[in-house]
């Protein structure tokens, strides 16, 4: 059986993502490998894909309990015989594995490493009279004192090969930067690894970082529309994330909360309960989640500022692992960088708390952006991308000068008067003329006290945020920080020099569309899946994913040969549910007079286009645009970005007042065109991705609305 036969038989897709089928292999042949994918980007298919062509046991290790069973379900649901070992289970259970190993029933075995090299029912010795054929070491930047979550007991790993020498072995993670992938490599001793690094992007998440202001109500508006899906919350201290879950429980929604502290039982309840749908929050500390393979999480969210972008990255990266469109929010306030100095600061041990406090301006810096998001997050893994991603919160709004001469002067007059001696807040308190105990009362007395009283907290947290990207303030870089004045200050408070700042207009992104689908049928294909998964005791998503029923409910297949054609239906699945799922859709299409669409699925249809509303403010640009003026000038003259002119201008291919040649070059509409046929014009990342460096994003709207055109 050849990989690509094995992948559809058993997981029920028809092409390899990223650099699986390189890295499967690699490790075919006997190779070492480490592969960074990722998260949702199909890493445990690397070695579990091995695992079924090879003729012996694969070894999986593994840093949490939940991530062994949840992946063990899951392939047992495959028709692949899988079993971990681990300290939640009797020893009767314990035994009759080791039964199984010894009779080779078992393809794959899932153990913490601690197992393998313990002092207490060490199993290397045991595992050295099985037929070994693979090693996948999961997690493994946990091996790294650099990496974002070091755990001691992965150190015992190193010596792996000193038992199986000749026995491949592939490290695995979603995250490491350049000084934790050398890390790895030198600490697990791989024998000249090939290292796969495959894009970080994941273009189905949108980022968005928001000033803290009243974070509760922020959230509510957030989650007001998204109550009927499954969503992580994740708070810097215990406390807060019980407190936290109490409070979203008294709005009337479903949450819980996790952290270490909690007893083991609370624990498996409230994460057995979110994996199964009957919990829709998990309100937790970063001890949740690392593993967790639940697919059908809709959105993440901080309430703090994570204390590096690996870990913010892996966080975030457990929505929407399923490929459908899902969110990143993080509540971002300028006080979480003093708080975390803290935690990063590490006694006796100044090289690496310096690397740590690196870490963590990092995160400040991307909280702090007012570039895109995506592009500073795949720079930070070496991975180079368009300046534009079209779905994160700055690349989503509309960004607008004014002069900001005025504000600008009491910022700095506020910081001059106080001595160059406090912080942010406490800068900010003073201008908002705050009768808080903690403004000295000297302070009060002073003329600059109260003079911005009509600016809100946020608004002046982003402007003096501004100031000091401009260099006319100064933010010291220690424990405590403290705003100063610059070089270029004097200028400003002179009034010699004006000052630019920017106000931004969030534009609701939310413009593309889904695949058409049938709503109702996609509630009764749930109620078979749930049906299923009571019935073979393991959570909804490891029977189907929502994707999965998405795509039946969209391309509406008849038959089993027709079945066989949505993802994730392989042999297995097909033969266990596929004839169920057929009898709830057959009925319902025949019920509504609907046939299969099933044909239409390798070339995805376009959806059905809405009328776009165009405003004054674009219909302004287009103005100008045909009196003779170019994007850079129309930009220069309205105080907007060249891109934002760009998305005005484009919008007017679809009205059909301009062409699309006067974007694009006719011999690139062909190209343009048939990718948008190939992945759909809803998102415009994957789309850049696909075309590469010779096509920029305005090229690509252009033609998605001159489609729209042709359509209507």
């Amino acid at each position: 059986m050849t990989p690509l036969q094995a992948l559809q038989k058993y997981f029920g897709y028809n092409a390899f993502r990223h650099q699986q089928e390189a890295i499967i292999g690699q490790i075919l042949s006997g190779h070492d490998v480490m592969a960074l994918m990722p998260t949702g980007g199909g890493k445990s298919l690397c070695y579990q894909l091995p695992a079924v062509l090879m003729p012996g046991l694969t070894v999986v290790v593994s840093p949490l309990i939940a991530l062994m069973k949840d992946q063990v379900d899951s392939l047992n649901v495959n028709g692949i015989p899988a079993a971990f070992f681990n300290s939640s289970q009797t020893p009767d259970e314990q035994r009759d594995i080791i039964t199984r190993l010894k009779s080779n029933q078992i393809k794959l075995l899932y153990l913490a490493p601690e197992r393998l090299f313990g002092t207490e029912n060490k199993l290397i010795d045991f595992l050295k009279s099985l037929p070994v054929s693979l090693f996948a070491i999961d997690e493994a930047h946990c091996i790294s004192h650099w990496g974002h979550d070091f755990r001691p007991e992965y150190l015992m790993l190193a010596h792996i090969k000193d038992h199986f020498n000749k026995i491949p072995v592939i490290a695995l993670t979603a995250t490491a930067d350049k000084q934790t992938q050398k890390d790895i490599l030198e600490k697990l001793a791989l024998h000249e690894p090939t290292v796969y690094v495959s894009s970080f992007n994941r273009a189905n998440i949108t980022y968005r970082v928001l000033p803290k202001n009243k974070s509760f109500n922020q959230l509510l508006n957030f989650l007001a529309d998204r109550r009927n899906d499954s969503g992580i919350i994740y708070c810097l201290s215990r406390k807060s994330t019980e407190a936290l879950a109490a409070d979203l429980k008294a709005e009337g929604y479903s949450a819980e909360a996790y952290h270490a502290g909690l007893d083991h039982t609370t624990k498996a309840r409230n994460q057995e309960a979110f994996l199964r749908d009957e919990v829709k929050i998990m309100v937790a500390t970063i001890a949740f989640g690392m593993g967790i393979n639940k697919s059908n999480v809709r959105y993440v969210v901080h309430m703090d500022m994570p204390k590096n972008i690996e870990g913010y990255y892996q966080e975030t990266g457990r929505a929407g692992r399923d490929g459908l469109p899902s969110d990143a929010m993080l509540y971002y306030s300028p006080g979480d960088t003093i708080k975390l100095k803290g935690f990063v600061t590490l006694e006796n041990n100044e090289e690496q708390s310096r690397v740590l406090l690196e870490k963590l301006n990092d995160m400040a810096t991307y909280c702090e952006l007012h570039t895109c998001r995506r592009k500073y997050l795949l720079n930070y893994f070496d991975e180079d991308t368009a300046d534009n991603c079209g779905s994160c919160d700055i690349c989503l709004s509309e960004f607008k000068k004014f002069d900001g001469t005025l504000i600008a002067q009491k910022a700095l007059s506020a910081v001059y008067r106080l001595n160059q001696g406090f912080g942010l807040g406490y800068v900010i308190d003073f201008l908002r003329g705050s009768k808080s105990e903690k403004i000295r009362d000297e302070h009060k007395q002073l003329k600059t006290y109260g003079v911005g009283a009509d600016i809100s907290k946020a608004q002046w947290q982003r402007y003096l945020r501004e100031l000091n990207a401009h260099g006319y303030l100064q933010i010291t870089d220690d424990a405590y920080p403290v705003v100063k004045l610059t070089d270029k200050s004097e200028a400003i408070l002179k009034g010699l020099e004006k000052v630019e700042l920017t106000e931004a207009q969030i534009i609701e992104e939310k413009t593309e569309e889904a695949l058409p689908f049938e709503a109702p049928l996609l509630d009764q294909l749930k109620s078979v899946r749930l049906h299923f998964a009571k019935l073979e005791n393991v959570p909804a998503y490891i029977i189907l994913s929502d994707a999965t029923l998405l795509e039946m409910a969209t391309y509406l297949p008849q038959s089993m040969d027709e079945l066989r054609h949505i993802s994730g239906f392989g042999d297995v699945k097909l033969a266990r549910y596929g004839r169920e799922f057929l009898e709830v859709i057959k009925p319902y299409c025949s019920a509504n007079n609907l046939s299969s669409k099933v044909k239409q699925r390798a070339a995805k249809r376009q959806p059905k286009p809405r009328s776009e509303k165009v405003n004054n403010t674009q219909r302004e640009s287009l103005n100008l645009f045909k009196a003779g003026k170019g994007i850079q000038e129309i930009a220069a003259e309205r105080g907007l970005s060249p891109m934002t002119v760009e998305g005005h201008l484009t919008q007017f291919v679809q009205t059909g007042e301009l062409e699309v040649a006067e974007f694009v070059d006719e011999n690139k509409v062909p190209v343009i065109k048939d990718a948008i046929e190939s992945y759909g014009p809803e998102r415009l990342a994957p789309l850049k991705e696909v075309l590469g460096d010779g096509y920029s994003y305005t090229e690509i709207k252009a033609v998605v609305a001159w489609l729209k055109r042709e359509i209507e």
